[in-house]
């Protein structure tokens, strides 16, 4: 009997847990202005009052996005509107060429590793994310939807930031 009583506990504080956690992620995705907001080489995140510009970026299951080369100036906050119109999860993480690589191999380890980020967007099928992110610096930055196999088969994309073009 209290092995019965035992098992019931950790199923029914199993369950709170996970209900616990999968509303926190949910709202974490929900929320991206609050969170805090830390410099990049490739930017901040943006304040969605402070957008001057929307750009729409499709997400094929051919592994391709839409536009692949994106130009901002520098200090442009952007809203990335990112749509997914596979069948196939898909993301859309921005960062350099270096960091996206490191990031693409932990995924690969730990494929189901949640993580949320200002500079990232997870997008279901037929459904549409946004990231605002404000350029503060310039150069070439990349972006990339880092699932296992979308990245190695090239869903990648070059964000081109344009200096003292304020």
């Amino acid at each position: 009997m209290t092995k019965k009583i035992l098992i019931s506990l950790l199923v029914c504080f199993s369950l709170g847990a996970t209900t616990l956690a999968v509303r926190a992620h949910q709202q974490s995705h929900k929320n991206h202005d609050a969170m805090p907001k830390e410099q990049k080489e490739w930017g901040i995140g943006g304040d969605a009052k402070a957008v001057t510009r929307t750009i729409e970026v499709t997400m094929l299951d051919t592994m391709r996005f839409m536009p692949a080369q994106i130009t901002v100036k520098q200090g442009e906050t952007v809203r990335l509107r990112v749509k997914n119109v596979g069948k196939v999860m898909h993301e859309l993480v921005i960062g350099t060429k270096q960091e996206l690589d490191v990031h693409a191999e932990m995924m690969k380890k730990h494929p189901n590793m949640e993580h949320d980020e200002p500079y990232m967007a997870h997008v279901s099928p037929g459904k549409s994310a946004e990231i605002i992110w404000n350029f503060n610096r310039a150069g070439d930055f990349d972006f990339a939807c880092l699932l296992p196999g979308h990245y190695e088969a090239g869903m990648v994309g070059k964000i081109t930031v344009i200096a003292g073009a304020k």
